[in-house]
């Protein structure tokens, strides 16, 4: 039987795992990459660490991606976390995991994982081009036939390469964030091309920015524990628990990433978007009042800045007696019920007014990308084209922060290389 001639687009997570997958199961594999090494975007990920996946349960883990994640239930059927950890492990890379269910190699070092999966192509058998970038799809007759290229040599421009034969390709290029890796959109660019519907992109997992000078002073303080909530027009929406971070131009970190992609949509259709901030979930009203009452009572003869710091981190105490409006010097015991009620209040309910977004350049993913409706599920191949397949970023699929997003990069891409080597 005549070996399938496949060209994987993208040596990321999904390309690697997707090469490697197909040249196992018996096709003739070369993969792209536009860069000069593989899995760029993969190196930085999870600052470095490589969040790799988590060990939530398959509904759980679905029901972070949104409405849209019922379309990775067939990939995740196929090849899920568990999965991943033990393909890892054949590799020599071990993992352990973390708070909130985040699997991360255990060396926790993101060039352990890509090297070993650079490694472990080449010995499947797939040939790895480096510095070679895809211009067009050539489509015949509603066929994949081939592919034309360009190449570059170093500190030299992009020259026109040749046309390539081939049955069949897959898109792997992941989105647009990150583009200094390699992550330009040409994935899109190619999907279009071929008559795929593109869904606005957007950036994802992105830091937001604020109005005012409060985040810049608190730059550096992470908070742990608190409860984050989204107020568009004035209405309540989402809300997160976990861990933020204050920065010279807003607010980062895990649950503001995670609550960001509705923030970015939002302030697309011109909305007012508020961040409120629950410095004390564990207590409601009456419960934190008690609590106060029983501070400034404890230390009633203490000045109101010290005895905050048995409920605040030192960097915030400042801000709190600016924004509460109480004398920092007055003594613990002459505070009112008004005054104490400002204070309960702003614990409950710190606010930002969000200005922005961050750029592509500093979001972790990409929202939106090709139609999933146009997808086979069970294949990953395009339904408009015959030979074409598509994993990863490039597709309109976006969760949440804490290893989601490469777990489905992983899984597609190993669904799709799969059956890209047995396809008609």
């Amino acid at each position: 039987m005549k070996k399938r001639n496949v060209i994987v687009i993208g040596a990321g997570a999904a390309g690697l795992m997707a090469a490697g997958q197909a040249a196992k199961a018996g096709a003739k594999v070369i993969l792209l990459e536009k860069m000069s090494r593989p899995g760029r975007k993969l190196r930085i990920t999870g600052k470095g660490r490589c969040n790799l996946t988590n060990i939530a349960p398959v509904n759980d883990f679905i029901c972070h991606f949104g409405p849209g994640g019922k379309f990775l239930r067939q990939a995740f059927a196929r090849f899920f976390s568990e999965d991943l950890i033990d393909f890892l492990n054949s590799l020599g890379v071990k993992t352990k995991s973390e708070r909130g269910g985040r699997v991360f190699p255990a060396s926790e070092k993101a060039e352990e994982v890509v090297d070993a999966l650079a490694a472990w192509v080449i010995r499947c058998g797939v040939e790895l081009r480096g510095r070679t970038r895809v211009d067009s799809l050539v489509i015949e007759n509603g066929k994949i036939t081939g592919v034309t290229t360009s190449t570059i040599a170093p500190g030299s421009d992009w020259k026109k390469g040749v046309t390539l034969p081939v049955d069949t390709i897959l898109i792997a290029t992941g989105g647009a964030s990150y583009p200094a890796t390699g992550s330009t959109g040409d994935g899109y660019r190619l999907a279009e091309q071929a008559g795929h519907t593109i869904e606005p992109i957007r950036p994802a997992l992105v830091p937001l920015e604020t109005f005012g000078d409060v985040a810049a002073q608190l730059q550096g303080l992470s908070l742990r524990n608190v409860k984050v909530r989204l107020i568009i027009d004035e209405h309540p929406s989402a809300s997160a628990f976990g861990e933020m971070l204050f920065t010279h131009f807003g607010l980062s970190g895990p649950v503001i990433l995670s609550l960001s992609g509705q923030v970015v949509d939002a302030l697309k259709e011109k909305r007012k978007v508020v961040v409120s901030i629950d410095l004390k979930p564990a207590l409601d009203d009456n419960a934190l009042n008690a609590r106060l009452l029983r501070d400034f009572e404890s230390h009633s003869n203490q000045k109101f800045k010290t005895v905050l710091n048995g409920l605040l981190p030192q960097k915030l105490i400042p801000v709190c007696i600016s924004l509460v409006g109480i004398d920092a010097d007055k003594p613990a015991h002459q505070i009112t019920s008004v005054e104490r009620k400002r204070l309960r209040l702003w614990l409950k309910d710190f606010q930002f007014e969000v200005a922005g977004h961050r750029t592509f350049d500093e979001a972790i993913i990409t929202a939106g990308g090709v139609s999933t409706k146009e997808i086979d599920p069970r294949t990953m191949q395009s339904r408009l084209i015959q030979g074409l397949y598509l994993a990863g970023e490039v597709l309109d699929i976006d969760g949440d922060t804490g290893g989601y997003n490469l777990q489905a990069a992983f899984s597609t891409g190993w669904l799709a290389g799969r059956s890209v080597a047995n396809s008609e």
